[in-house]
């Protein structure tokens, strides 16, 4: 779902700056830094994402073996 918003905005994006009355030169230059940004910006949410996949792992971890002890013996038919 966030992917398709995201592709919706470069869309959007990319049309307003063909649209807009610049010159070859003025528009290769804009469309090189918007994607330098765009580019910059995913990978930074990926990073991010990979942090909070990483600090869930480890209190998914942290979490099991609290409860290991309380589940010893129990059958789970």
């Amino acid at each position: 779902m966030v992917t398709f918003l995201l592709v919706g905005i470069g869309l959007g994006a990319l049309t307003a700056l063909l649209l807009a009355p610049k010159s070859g030169r003025q528009m290769r230059r804009t469309l090189r830094r918007k994607y330098e940004d765009a580019r910059d910006r995913m990978d930074d949410w990926g990073s991010q994402a990979g942090e909070y996949f990483e600090k869930g792992s480890k209190w998914a971890n942290v979490a099991a073996e609290k409860v290991r002890p309380m589940t010893r013996g129990m059958r789970l038919d």
